[in-house]
């Protein structure tokens, strides 16, 4: 008998909703890396013309794909996007082929939180507000001498990494989610087609 098998489809349907809305955002911004990029290298190209490239594109490109990569997570993980090794797990009976998942969706939870643990740290030794007491209760440290931004446009750091922590959050949340749904598939004695 699955585990609240009601209650997990719901919460799946939630989480694949906001997922979806994530990846979208994500891909949101990788179509304005590429628009920033290609009018960068136009201006590049052109500057005889008097055009001249985007000031500090590389900062944006990089901090947008920061982004973008932590907003797709989420998605890959619900829908198991992941790399796998189909023609051996095609092989397997289906309730083995159901605890594999289970076994590869429960190491991944852990790797999602561990990433989500170390970008919080990295999150905290940025972001320069905020008393120290609070801090403290939220395991960020002590506030920086000198908040970090980026060389050019002097874009504080903090913002970016705030982004990637929310969609690490969530592939956090998504990852722990997916050991339910790994579970009763285990249960019932097969996987449901995503």
């Amino acid at each position: 008998m699955a585990l609240a098998p009601k209650l997990e489809l719901r919460v799946g349907s939630l989480l694949e909703h906001m997922a979806l809305g994530l990846a979208c955002a994500g891909g949101l911004v990788l179509i304005c890396i590429a628009g920033i990029t290609v009018a960068s290298i136009i201006g590049r190209n052109l500057a005889f013309a008097g055009l001249s490239p985007i000031a500090g594109d590389f900062e944006l490109v990089e901090a947008g794909c920061a982004v973008a990569i932590f907003a797709f997570l989420p998605w890959c993980q619900l829908k198991r996007g992941h790399v796998t090794v189909d023609v051996f797990v095609d092989m397997m009976p289906s309730r083995l082929k159901a605890f594999a998942g289970l076994l590869s969706d429960a190491a991944i939870t852990v790797m999602s939180g561990l990433i989500l643990w170390r970008l919080w740290l990295g999150f905290g030794e940025k972001f320069p507000y905020g008393s120290d007491a609070l801090r403290e209760i939220l395991g960020m440290g002590s506030k920086p001498f000198f908040p970090e931004t980026t060389y050019e446009l002097e874009l504080p750091i903090w913002i970016p990494y705030g982004f990637a922590v929310i969609g690490a959050v969530f592939f956090f949340l998504v990852s722990l989610y997916t050991i339910w749904r790994a579970l009763n598939w285990v249960i019932t004695g097969a996987e449901a087609s995503l």
